[in-house]
């Protein structure tokens, strides 16, 4: 005898299939769209499912790992606790668009956005699956006040999960990004980062 436990109820797959459609208009990573999409569909599966941008990533899906943050109008969230229709007009940015801002288009489309470089340079991941969200979530901090410490940065990241354990390079990037755009902070030795970040990963949790 079959397992049918997992089927969809006769009603929820009728709801389903009636659910209202709405029209949403949105600028994702400088393109316009116009798309009719079911009012339950999130953010992140729009993007993902029907725009092919795969690199925000279905972690946890319930907002906790952070690994769907994007940008909208310039701020970060998670792209899995919104819906696509709430975001009828604004520009939306992923990680695929942070090389082509129009303030780098001179520059070429294979220019790297700084954050994605200083994460090259110190290994700020190793899986990678946590990374889309860690970069588009620093590039909205970038746009933010600067963090004053490492311990304010540590915080302002903590939204977003690395389960490989890349806490301390990750901050070490994203702090060389904010020393060359204030162009007078500090950067502390690598010494001194990598025990101010281990600390602050095992007292105050991630990042």
């Amino acid at each position: 005898m079959s397992d049918d436990s997992t089927a969809i109820p006769s009603s929820v797959a009728a709801a389903l299939v009636t659910a209202p459609v709405q029209t949403v208009r949105l600028k994702v990573n400088g393109h316009k769209h116009h798309l009719q999409v079911p009012t339950w569909v999130t953010l992140l599966d729009l993007l993902r499912d029907r725009l092919g941008l795969t690199g925000s990533k279905k972690g946890c899906d319930h907002g906790q790992c952070g690994a769907c943050t994007v940008l909208v109008d310039g701020r970060r969230i998670n792209s899995c606790l919104t819906l696509a229709v709430m975001q009828e007009g604004r520009s939306i940015t992923t990680v695929e668009g942070l090389a082509i801002e129009p303030a780098r288009e001179e520059a070429g489309p294979e220019t790297l956005h700084p954050l994605q470089q200083a994460f090259i340079d110190h290994d700020a991941f190793q899986c990678g699956y946590c990374t889309p969200g860690q970069l588009c979530s620093a590039v909205g901090l970038l746009d933010e006040h600067e963090p004053a410490t490492l311990a304010e940065l540590r915080e302002r990241m903590s939204g977003n999960l690395c389960r490989c354990g890349a806490y301390p390079q990750i901050v070490q990037a994203v702090w060389q990004v904010l020393q060359h755009k204030a162009g007078e902070r500090a950067l502390p030795g690598k010494t001194d980062m990598h025990a101010s970040a281990e600390a602050g990963a095992a007292t105050a949790g991630p990042v």
